[in-house]
């Protein structure tokens, strides 16, 4: 009988485990240096949109995965406004294949995040007096495939 349990409790140990520690803002900051002059524009502004995902290993099983987005609206050469929002979390990723974490890091936990990216940066941008920003969804496994695909051809290129 205890050993049944034994292996049961061994089993259970070996099972993958995925879990949210923690989510966070690492990061945030505001920028309207054209303030309030720019309010007066009425032309439509410019807006680009960069986006970083980081992730790094912080103790055995445990990672922390960093969402930056960088919204810029510019108005002719002025710069309306400027927020960047770096949105964390820390994930806790055991009993997974070693070939299966970078997917794991890259796609599902910044799929995780970016909600709370997102809300940040139209909340920043409404609270500086300008329409909000709605960014639409992000499809963080084409861009992973896209990372890989590029990887492995630029791997291809130096042997």
């Amino acid at each position: 009988m205890a050993e049944e349990q034994q292996q049961d409790a061994q089993q259970q140990d070996a099972q993958p485990v995925f879990g949210i520690e923690k989510i966070y803002v690492k990061d945030l900051s505001l920028e309207a240096p054209n303030a309030p002059q720019i309010f007066l524009q009425k032309e439509q502004p410019e807006v680009s949109i960069e986006l970083q995902n980081k992730a790094a290993q912080i103790d055995q099983g445990v990672f922390e995965v960093v969402v930056t987005i960088t919204v810029t609206s510019k108005v002719q050469d002025k710069t309306a406004f400027l927020v960047e929002v770096a949105q964390a979390g820390i994930f806790v990723i055991r009993n997974v294949p070693d070939e299966n974490i970078s997917a794991i890091l890259a796609v599902t936990c910044p799929n995780i995040l970016f909600p709370y990216a997102r809300e940040a940066v139209s909340d920043l941008v409404t609270r500086a007096g300008f329409p909000p920003v709605l960014l639409n969804p992000i499809n963080f496994e084409a861009l992973y495939a896209q990372q890989l695909q590029q990887q492995s051809a630029e791997n291809a290129t130096t042997h």
